[in-house]
């Protein structure tokens, strides 16, 4: 089964839950694109989600999901919150840890779950506790990574679990849509190739740096205390590295980050800010509709395929 299927979206795509970034209104739009939007929820108050979900259903009659990031000290309280809305969402992703304490009233709610997991044994752990699919997320990704490669994760995950697996983490084009499939994978989601989107509400700095991005343009702090988290390589990153590389402790270092995402997304503080962006930012090089972007993923995975068929017949 496609991941499409499963949901009863156009697309085997999810779009990535990124902080300050997937909000309601960019999540339906990626609905009524054809994907499954997703509600980031992780920087949100209960009265927030609310919110945000009284929002989200006015702008679109398409499935979408919510992501529960479970470091949220709120997350206990959100659980009835997105339940509430059953009949709308069709999924909920979570992050940073075991979602299994709330498993069980998504499913009494009719809510799929599935966890984003960096590595076999926490996939492993999330399907005994019930997870409906997982999504393999690669340290080529943006924001907070593990350690291993989509590559090398997805078919080890694959083979580990019975559960459907969904790729994620350096996927920005037909050939990484089609690598994905190759892989095991029903699906892909998304997240550095839509911050070009037209409707996507970063500041217009933020659009422009991606833009302008190299292959190498990219780091990995935090690595050290814990905490990876793939960034734009700007004055913050270079002086969060030399910080980490002295010796600072994880607690040292979060002052430095202390609501840098935020001036990076509303500031377009590009020095200063914690710019979020995958290694695959080296293949963006023009903002253009959400539709448009999806529509061309897909296209370009069809002609690669068919250029595969030619190759290996």
């Amino acid at each position: 089964m496609k991941l499409n299927e499963l949901l009863g979206i156009k697309y085997p795509l999810i779009q990535g839950a990124m902080a300050n970034i997937a909000t309601a209104k960019f999540a339906a739009t990626i609905s009524n694109a054809g994907g499954l939007g997703i509600l980031g929820a992780g920087a949100m108050y209960p009265a927030d989600l609310e919110v945000a979900l009284e929002t989200i259903v006015t702008l679109t009659d398409q499935p979408f999901g919510v992501n529960l990031m479970l470091m949220n000290p709120h997350c206990e309280e959100m659980v009835p919150i997105i339940t509430k809305y059953a009949d709308h969402i069709k999924v909920v992703t979570t992050g940073a840890g075991n979602p299994g304490p709330f498993m069980s009233a998504f499913k009494e709610a009719g809510i799929l779950v599935a966890p984003v997991v960096p590595s076999v044994a926490l996939a492993k752990r999330v399907v005994k506790a019930g997870a409906d699919f997982v999504i393999v997320e690669g340290t080529e990704a943006g924001g907070h990574v593990g350690e291993l490669t989509t590559m090398a994760l997805v078919p080890q995950i694959v083979e580990a679990i019975d559960v459907p697996v969904v790729a994620a983490g350096g996927i920005a084009s037909g050939k990484q849509l089609l690598a994905a499939y190759a892989l095991g994978a029903i699906g892909v989601q998304v997240g550095t190739c839509l911050l070009a989107a037209e409707e996507c509400e970063i500041h217009d700095n933020y659009k422009q740096t991606l833009l302008k991005a190299k292959d190498t343009s990219t780091v990995v702090t935090g690595r050290s205390v814990g905490v990876p988290v793939r960034i734009y390589k700007n004055k913050m990153a270079r002086e969060y590295t030399m910080l980490e590389k002295s010796g600072k402790t994880r607690e040292e270092l979060e002052h430095l980050t202390l609501g840098a995402l935020r001036k990076a997304v509303f500031n377009g503080d590009m020095d200063n800010g914690s710019v979020m962006i995958g290694q695959v930012a080296g293949m963006i090089n023009e903002i253009k509709p959400a539709k448009d972007i999806l529509e061309t993923l897909f296209n370009e995975a069809e002609l690669e395929f068919e250029k595969l068929q030619q190759l290996l017949g």
